[in-house]
């Protein structure tokens, strides 16, 4: 149905029973599903004029219809940058992926602000946040805490198939989510390169405990200590050593008779 009202634009229920050979009764029931998921919405068809009965009513196919039928985004956006690639270079590429972030960068920015306004500033806790704003986007985003830090998933790519070839765009994002965090971050996976989710690590703040152990063993570093033998090399025994040596002469005298 929604292929019907691609090819032939705004139509009535009973127009479109007509060009599937079904009743009018059962086109509406299934208009009502599309209508429940947005696929289509329903408009006064122009040129009727209110009076007694239901005015004519029409469907349109919605933005979201529209986008269940193949598109070739990725292939104008690929034309494009290739040209862009082999006229002006690699770093040309890269500022298009800037420029083209630096909308979601500030909407996410504004999102990430005002969730974590007066609940900490650590990193861990604005990747909460961020996931949040980055779902929002259309990136099935989540975040977790984990050992070292915690973990920032991108469950969806919008540009995946584009960033496969152009990994300019995968760098731009995980520098926008190091600022967003406010930490450096690490990319441990992309879909772009064939993973299941984009996964991105956090670090943590570095423990108490070790950051006394770093310290002990800088001043231990500074302290003269007695040399240790090598492993593996033996030494003589300390008698040996100490052993006085005996002359010459009194080892070969000999008495003489009186």
């Amino acid at each position: 149905m929604t292929a019907l009202l691609l090819e032939h634009g705004p139509q009535t229920a009973s127009e479109l029973a007509g060009r599937l050979g079904v009743s009018p009764a059962a086109v509406r029931r299934h208009l009502d599903a599309l209508l429940g998921t947005g696929r289509v919405e329903e408009r006064q068809a122009p040129g009727t004029r209110r009076g007694r009965g239901r005015p004519a009513r029409q469907y349109h196919l919605t933005d979201v219809g529209r986008s269940t039928f193949p598109h070739a985004y990725d292939d104008l956006a690929l034309t494009a940058l290739r040209h862009i690639a082999s006229s002006q270079g690699p770093e040309a590429v890269r500022v298009v992926a800037e420029a083209q972030l630096s909308g979601l960068e500030q909407r996410c920015s504004t999102a990430v602000e005002q969730a974590t306004a007066g609940s900490g500033d650590a990193p861990v806790d604005r990747a909460q946040a961020l996931a949040t704003a980055l779902t929002a986007e259309g990136y099935a985003a989540a975040a977790s805490t984990i050992a070292g830090g915690g973990q920032l998933c991108q469950h969806h790519c919008p540009v995946a198939h584009v960033a496969a070839e152009f990994p300019q765009l995968c760098e731009a994002e995980t520098a926008v989510i190091g600022r967003l965090v406010g930490t450096h971050v690490q990319r441990l996976a992309t879909i772009a390169h064939g993973d299941g989710v984009c996964t991105t690590h956090i670090p943590g703040p570095r423990p108490a405990a070790a950051l006394r152990g770093v310290a002990g063993h800088t001043r231990a570093g500074n302290r003269t200590t007695s040399a240790r033998p090598v492993p593996g090399e033996s030494r003589a025994p300390r008698a040996a050593i100490a052993a006085p040596s005996t002359s010459p002469t009194q080892t070969h005298r000999e008495r003489t008779p009186a």
